[in-house]
């Protein structure tokens, strides 16, 4: 069982909603960077307790780190199955527009597991909130494609739920291309 699977089974076991994010998600929207991790979205604080993770398989190395009160993220869920194999990390948020993303997802087939995978929308709105330089170059990326109306007039219409450095970087990113 690949570590996607067994991490897919272990959310789904508790109860916890999730979904695929960063550069696994970018590529089911059509969008391909290079990239061995994969990363999952989850609003339930639960993740962070390393009992939740136990018997998840018995080769897993968990590595928990948790965000202060004033991080953006309650934290993140290191998962490997060895030191040199890729990771997977479990992005724990803190915001209802983060679990209405998660609610959002689409189903898709990735490494063979059916995961729920964010909607473009959402990725950007992710992206903004996150603001990295790589995170800019994905958001033209994603607005690249036939649907940029539709998926620009989604995300204006999401803006508010975000802090005001990502609707800056929004405009930003909106009128220089």
């Amino acid at each position: 069982m690949t570590l996607l699977a067994s991490v897919a089974a272990r959310l789904g076991d508790h109860g916890t909603p999730f979904a695929l994010i960063g550069a696994a998600a970018m590529a089911v929207h059509g969008v391909s960077r290079s990239t061995s991790d994969l990363d999952l979205l989850v609003t339930d604080a639960r993740c962070l307790d390393a009992a939740y993770w136990t018997s998840a398989r018995p080769d897993l190395s968990v590595d928990i780190r948790r965000g202060d009160p004033d991080d953006p993220l309650a934290g993140v869920v290191r998962l490997r199955t060895g030191a040199a194999s890729p990771a997977l990390d479990v992005i724990v948020g803190r915001h209802p527009w983060q679990a209405a993303a998660i609610s959002a997802a689409v189903p898709s087939d990735v490494e063979g597991v059916a995961v729920p995978v964010v909607r473009p929308v959402d990725l950007i709105l992710l992206k903004l909130y996150t603001g990295g330089p790589q995170d800019t170059w994905d958001v033209t990326q994603l607005l690249g494609t036939p649907d940029r109306a539709a998926i620009v007039a989604a995300v204006e219409g999401s803006l508010t739920a975000l802090p005001d450095d990502a609707r800056r970087r929004w405009r930003r990113i909106t009128t220089a291309g």
